[in-house]
């Protein structure tokens, strides 16, 4: 069947068999698909704005460049449709099965995309500002370099979903399925994320400033070099998390779980990591100039080269931590367990504020005691 060019705007084809029909440059603007038979069909550059597709099924068909602002294709059938560069802003989407569709560079902002399948879709390049995701599945779907500012995707499936250079600032991933999505060089400023898996995920110079990380799951997540300055990791999952020259300014990280976790030559300066657990974790050269680790768990910690200038270690655990050539200018040690620390010399020890009720090796205490008894007094 081939209508091609012809004016049938508002036309009814409710429930019609058109199957490989041709409509090429067709005006059907409100045009009336429900229940259709379109597999196949050609609607290339076809005017389709505020068509009703409700329900009809247009796997394979080809919609490259059409206009389907604010269409209704709420439970349609887009599998493996060609959907390039169309213009789908406003559309409803709402439970449509767009498995592996090829939305290349697609407008789909403030669609509506509730609970639909994307499984594997491409989407590079796709405009998805202001979109709604909520329970949709975008398992191993492609939206790298995707547009995603402010979109909602709270609870959505995004494994292994490929998101690198993405733009998602502001956009709402509570609780959403990130395990080993690739977020490389993505922008999360100010997003939403909390209680998101991210298990597995690569974050490696991707943009985390300010955003709501409280209770993520990050747990062997690569987020090397990743910028997370004043991001909320309030009780966040960082367990062997590779954070290798990672921006951790001013960042909460109270109560975070940063066991093995590698902050080699990580950025921490005045970050709050009050009743952390970062036991056995790899501090080497790392920066935590005025940090908060008040009741910190560091046993076994490495923190060999670390600037500790003015940090603050009131009450935490660092039995057997190794401080070679650690800077402890400054550093307060009040009630601190210290006991079997390695490299720990008196002349470093000579520069910290306190060791008020510090526990320190049996040696080290009476010599220490000898030559500096104003480090024991109760501070002011």
């Amino acid at each position: 069947m081939i209508v091609k060019e012809a004016n049938l705007e508002k036309a009814d084809f409710i429930g019609a068999n058109l199957k490989g029909a041709d409509f090429k440059g067709t005006n059907l603007e409100k045009a009336d698909f429900i229940g259709a038979n379109l597999k196949g069909a050609d609607f290339k550059g076809t005017n389709l704005e505020k068509a009703n597709f409700q329900g009809a099924d247009l796997k394979g068909a080809n919609l490259k460049g059409a206009n389907l602002k604010e269409a209704n294709l709420q439970m349609a059938t887009l599998y493996g449709t060609e959907l390039e560069e169309a213009n789908l802003q406003g559309a409803n989407l709402q439970g449509a099965n767009l498995q592996g569709a090829e939305l290349q560079g697609a407008n789909l902002q403030g669609a509506n995309l509730q609970r639909a399948e994307l499984v594997e879709a491409n989407l590079e390049r796709a405009n998805f500002k202001g979109a709604i995701f909520y329970g949709a599945d975008l398992q191993e779907a492609n939206l790298q370099e995707a547009e995603l500012q402010g979109a909602e995707l709270q609870g959505t499936e995004l494994e292994k979903a490929n998101l690198q250079g993405a733009n998602l600032q502001g956009a709402n991933l509570k609780r959403a399925d990130l395990e080993e999505a690739n977020l490389q060089e993505a922008e999360l400023q100010g997003a939403d994320l909390e209680e998101a898996n991210l298990q597995g995920a690569n974050l490696q110079g991707a943009n985390l400033q300010e955003a709501n990380l409280i209770g993520a799951n990050f747990e062997e997540a690569n987020l090397q070099r990743a910028d997370l300055g004043k991001a909320n990791l309030e009780k966040a999952k960082l367990k062997k998390t590779n954070l290798i020259d990672a921006k951790l300014e001013g960042a909460n990280l109270e109560e975070a779980k940063l066991k093995e976790a590698n902050l080699q030559g990580a950025n921490l300066i005045k970050a709050k990591l009050i009743k952390a657990k970062l036991q056995r974790a790899n501090l080497q050269g790392a920066d935590l100039q005025e940090a908060n680790l008040i009741r910190a768990k560091l046993e076994d910690t490495n923190l060999q080269r670390a600037n500790l200038n003015g940090a603050n270690f009131n009450g935490a655990d660092l039995q057997r931590v190794n401080f070679r050539k650690a800077n402890l200018q400054g550093t307060k040690f009040k009630e601190a367990n210290l006991e079997g620390a390695q490299h720990l010399l008196i002349d470093q020890l000579s520069n910290v504020k306190t060791l008020y009720n510090a526990k320190l090796d049996e040696k080290l205490f009476i010599k220490l005691k000898e030559k500096y008894p104003d480090l024991f007094e109760k501070p002011n």
